[in-house]
């Protein structure tokens, strides 16, 4: 019998679910660098392994990547070309992450999402299909509102508050040196994972944290306004927000977003996740998502 596989890979982990049935698998997260495809090659075959694939054959793989290979001319073509040598699939579907957030949060295509974890994107998407990217530019440029840009603030102000140079802090209680930080080959991923330690001094009335909440709130509302507003008409325009920094922030994260924002955003629960974004994917036509979507078959 033929499968299908759906693929999510994210900074933190990578998940796969079979079509039909079901079953499981993980495998490590994004790592940047210049081997970065090969370790998400071996992510997929460690997540292929444990959801028990064996010798199935796969007719339609559907990844939704952080890290997607877009930047140099044919690097996207080429590692799906690699997947799908790995796979044995029929076809592969590559697109980036926030593509398959957005299809697995809005299924009627339009609106705009908002996928906060380590790294954090936007993706709005008009009526006639056309799309608009903001952010994703990576934790040096961009991704502002993050977990990674929240966790980064708070180890900052963490060696601001240990040399005297800021305010006190219950984040400086931590036991972690963020220096030795520099040395650590998932630097990204870690600095992230200091987050909900803001989350949680913002929780119990710690000034410094406090700021730092209010900050990414600030930041993650332009966003989302800035998206849009990229979107034709004046009328009001779902949002979805989604990814594992919103999971874990709830409301104490959008409800500051939710009051900074301008009349036209509408919050909205999010319908699905971006692994059902990749079913989504793997199962029916890209539809809105064709232009974002490299797709390789076998020859």
């Amino acid at each position: 019998m033929s499968i299908n596989v759906a693929i999510d890979g994210g900074q933190s982990a990578l998940r796969l679910r079979v079509l039909p049935t079901g079953e499981t698998g993980t495998g490590p997260g994004y790592i940047h660098g210049a081997d970065a495809a090969d370790h998400m090659l071996e992510a997929i075959r460690e997540a292929v392994t444990e959801a028990g694939v064996g010798e199935a054959s796969i007719g339609v793989a559907a990844l939704g990547l952080t890290g997607f290979p877009a930047a140099a001319p044919g690097a996207a073509e080429a590692f799906a070309v690699r997947v799908r040598d790995l796979l044995d699939a029929d076809e592969v579907r590559l697109t980036q992450d926030m593509v398959t957030a957005h299809a697995g949060a809005l299924p009627a295509g339009y609106g705009v999402v908002v996928a906060a974890g380590t790294g954090l994107v936007c993706l709005a998407v008009d009526r006639d299909g056309s799309w608009h990217k903001l952010d994703g530019h990576g934790y040096l440029f961009g991704d502002a509102g993050s977990a990674f840009a929240i966790g980064r603030a708070g180890l900052a102000a963490v060696q601001k508050a240990r040399d005297g140079r800021g305010p006190g802090t219950k984040l400086a209680e931590t036991t972690l040196d963020p220096v030795t930080l520099y040395r650590s080959p998932t630097l990204v991923d870690d600095v992230a994972r200091f987050a909900p330690d803001v989350l949680r001094c913002a929780a119990e009335g710690d000034v410094v944290a406090n700021g730092i909440l209010t900050g990414a709130a600030q930041d993650i509302a332009e966003t989302i306004d800035a998206a849009v507003n990229k979107l034709t008409g004046t009328g009001p325009v779902p949002v979805a927000c989604v990814g594992g920094l919103f999971a874990g922030a709830g409301d104490q994260l959008l409800g500051p977003v939710r009051a900074l924002l301008t009349a036209r955003a509408q919050l909205i629960e999010a319908a699905g996740s971006a692994l059902d974004g990749a079913e989504r994917l793997a199962t029916s036509d890209p539809g809105p998502y064709t232009a974002l979507t490299v797709i390789q078959r076998k020859l």
